[in-house]
């Protein structure tokens, strides 16, 4: 049994350094349109200063896991910790967008080793009969980062300066890495080779889809430029789940996938960022650039929206040892597509606020049934032992959900509105607001696939790789 105060510090520790890496998610947001006029950045430069931190993050969070199983999770969670701090250093430090999208990625680097770690490093340290109730705070922390990431990040690119919204990182981070080394308790998991090829490939084919995305409007969908990127990142792709079905040690082990479950929450996990995140990019400078808001100001009116997860998480997490979490996830995207639609009905560009602020609640609850629940049945879908790259695979398939979600809803944008005027700016957003709300629809639909009860779910899974490997013996 864990002793209390190691479960304490190690929740502590964890949530930090969670709170730190997800906020970066949202703090960015708000200091769009400030960054978009000290540099004079076009869409394109935008969607890639948003995209270098979380496509990033993604390709490398199950890495990030792997290293952290064979050579210390408590190890590579320091260094995580210290390259984020880094990244956040040098993109204060930027001087033009190139260089702000570089410490993005380096960022992204440190990020996709500190949050899968954080989450493993918890699991590990808390009993398996308090997990649910462990989940449900460490999904709060999560709806805090989210709650404060636009209010921060306006208030500070208002009232210093917008490199300031990456300087706030370093003392974090200078904070947490000593308690991180004096505090936590090292553990490993399965000690495996590194899969570098399927690193390379994964890498290779989701950065030829998302540059394809994010310049189709620009050189045109029918462009030989896009339509190589795009046949390029196909092929690459392809190969990258040819690899990992035949290798001996894989980076993402495709037999996860025999269970339902676990499929259908990384499914729902993707299409809820897809669709949430890629229309949060749009409405996030919607405020500024169409209301003339303060960035302050326009952090502070998204405040009914992201600050409701951290009521409705901890009790999701509460409420998914009793209900189980279908009808939660399938109620919590259900409410966020509801929300997304709603909002394209009322939007213009003299809108009332009052007018959303019943949306951004209803969309502020279903994100907060969404985060602990889903947390839970991934990792509640597999053995303790490949919790590491359950976590990590879920979170990457999260965030890649978000980055096609940005590059999408941008494009659709693109398609039908710009920057010229407000009214020009609405004729976008809404039907990239539409299309995110079909999307997370779909997303509901999906989630009624996901087993009953979490506690079901892990034989579930024992029973799929027994199978599993008595059909490759009989091979």
């Amino acid at each position: 049994m864990p002793r209390p105060t190691r479960v304490v510090w190690t929740f502590v520790i964890s949530s930090i350094a969670l709170f730190m890496a997800a906020l970066d998610n949202l703090v960015v947001t708000t200091a769009l349109p400030v960054i978009r006029a000290s540099f004079q950045a076009n869409l394109s430069e935008l969607e890639w200063i948003v995209n270098a931190y979380t496509l990033t993050f993604a390709v490398l969070l199950l890495t990030g896991a792997a290293l952290g199983d064979r050579f210390g999770r408590k190890r590579l969670f320091i260094i995580g910790l210290a390259i984020f701090t880094g990244g956040s250093a040098i993109a204060a430090l930027s001087t033009n967008v190139s260089a702000l999208i570089i410490a993005r990625a380096i960022q992204g680097l440190g990020g996709a080793i500190v949050t899968p770690l954080s989450l493993t490093i918890l699991s590990a340290a808390v009993p398996r009969e308090q997990r649910a109730i462990a989940l449900g705070a460490w999904g709060g922390i999560a709806g805090l980062a989210i709650a404060i990431g636009p209010v921060i990040g306006g208030a500070i690119a208002q009232g210093l300066a917008w490199q300031w919204i990456f300087w706030i990182n370093v003392p974090i981070g200078l904070l947490v890495i000593p308690m991180a080394v004096l505090r936590l308790t090292e553990t490993h998991g399965p000690s495996t080779r590194l899969d570098l090829p399927g690193l390379g490939l994964a890498s290779g084919g989701l950065l030829a889809v998302v540059w394809g995305l994010v310049r189709a409007n620009e050189l045109g969908w029918t462009s030989p430029t896009i339509i190589g990127s795009f046949a390029v990142g196909a092929i690459l792709l392809a190969g990258f789940v040819a690899w990992e079905a035949r290798s001996a040690e894989p980076m993402l082990p495709l037999r996860l996938f025999r269970s339902r479950t676990f499929t259908a929450a990384n499914i729902v996990s993707m299409l809820m960022s897809f669709g949430m995140f890629g229309s949060i990019f749009l409405l996030a400078q919607f405020f500024q650039i169409v209301q003339h808001y303060s960035p302050l100001q326009a952090g502070l009116r998204t405040l009914p929206w992201t600050i409701m997860p951290i009521f409705v998480a901890p009790l999701a997490g509460l409420m998914s040892g009793r209900t189980g979490t279908r009808p939660l996830l399938v109620l919590g995207m259900s409410l966020m597509a509801i929300a997304l639609a709603w909002m394209s009905l009322v939007t213009t560009p003299t809108v009332d606020y009052l007018a959303l602020v019943p949306s951004f609640i209803v969309a502020g609850i279903g994100m907060g049934l969404f985060f602990a629940p889903i947390a839970n049945v991934v990792l509640s879908a597999v053995r303790p032992e490949e919790e590491g790259k359950a976590s990590g695979a879920n979170n990457a398939i999260r965030e890649l959900g978000g980055v096609f979600g940005v590059a999408v809803l941008a494009s659709v944008f693109a398609s039908y509105g710009s920057y010229a005027t407000g009214q020009s700016f609405v004729d976008g957003l809404i039907p990239a607001m539409r299309v995110g709300a079909v999307v997370v629809a779909v997303g509901a639909v999906v989630a009624l696939a996901l087993g009953g009860r979490t506690r079901a779910v892990a034989a579930e899974i024992e029973t799929d790789a027994s199978l599993g490997e008595l059909g490759e013996a009989a091979a």
